[in-house]
C-alpha cells in the first residue's frame, strides 16, 4: 500500500488567530505571527484500488490576493487538482472510492470529475449544496462499531477506516490507513499547521507522515 500527496498550491500562509483561535477565541492569539501553509489531498493506491481523500479545488479557481491584513492564504497554485493527480502518474478511470472528509470547496471541488468513482460522504453532511447534482454519494452510517478511541467507524477496505469526526463541520469525517505497523490519519481540516499539532497534542504520528509528503 503507498500513500501520495495530491500537491496543488504551496507557500501559504495561517496566522495564529486563525489556527488557534477556534473555542478560545482569535483575540488572544497574535495576528502578525504566521505559519507556513499549502494545499494537498492525498492518494491511497492499495495495489488493487485507487482510493482518493479529498479533491481539491474545482479547476479555475483563482488564487487569493493576500494583505498585511489577510488571516489566511492558501497559496500560490502548482497546478489544478487535476493535473497534480495525472503528474502522479494516475488516470480518472483508475478511481474507484473517493472519501470526502467534509464539505468545503478545496476538499470537494472536482468530485464531479469523477462519475464512476463511488464517494463516501458522512451521511450527515449529504444535503451540503456543494455535493448537489453529484448521483454517485455513497452516504456512511458508521455502522463498523469503535475504532480504538473513536466511538464511530466504517471500515472502507482492509487497511482503510473511515472515522466520524464532528467538529469542522457537522458532517466532518477523517481517514485512518494502516500501513506495515503504522497508522496514518488524513483529517482534512482538524488543523492547519504542525504547531497546533505540537500544541494540542493531537497526532504525532502524523505530523512526521505530514512532514515525510511535504
Amino acid at each position: 500500500m503507498e500513500i501520495k500527496a495530491v500537491k496543488f498550491r504551496k507557500d501559504g500562509f495561517y496566522t495564529q488567530p486563525f489556527a488557534f483561535g477556534g473555542e478560545e477565541g482569535a483575540e488572544k492569539f497574535d495576528k502578525n505571527i504566521r505559519y507556513r501553509g499549502s494545499l494537498q489531498n492525498y492518494l491511497i493506491d492499495t495495489g488493487s484500488e485507487v482510493i482518493l481523500v479529498d479533491t481539491g479545488f474545482p479547476a479555475g479557481t483563482p488564487e487569493e490576493s493576500p494583505d498585511e491584513n489577510s488571516i489566511a492564504f492558501t497559496g500560490l497554485d502548482i497546478s489544478s487538482y487535476m493535473d497534480a493527480l495525472s503528474a502522479l502518474g494516475y488516470k480518472k478511470e483508475q478511481v474507484t472510492k473517493i472519501l470526502l472528509t467534509h464539505k468545503h470547496v478545496d476538499h470537494s471541488g472536482e468530485l464531479k470529475s469523477f462519475p464512476n468513482a463511488k464517494i463516501y460522504v458522512n451521511e450527515e453532511e449529504m444535503s451540503a449544496d456543494e455535493l448537489k447534482g453529484i448521483s454517485n454519494l455513497v452516504p456512511v452510517k458508521f455502522t463498523s462499531g469503535a475504532y480504538f478511541n473513536f466511538p464511530e467507524s466504517q471500515t472502507i477496505c482492509e487497511g482503510v477506516h473511515f472515522i466520524k469526526a464532528k467538529g469542522h463541520t457537522n458532517g466532518n469525517s477523517l481517514v485512518i490507513v494502516e500501513n506495515d505497523g503504522l497508522f496514518y490519519m488524513l483529517h482534512g481540516d482538524i488543523t492547519y499547521v504542525d504547531e497546533a499539532l505540537y500544541e494540542n497534542k493531537l497526532s504525532v504520528v502524523y505530523y512526521h507522515f505530514q512532514k515525510i509528503l511535504m
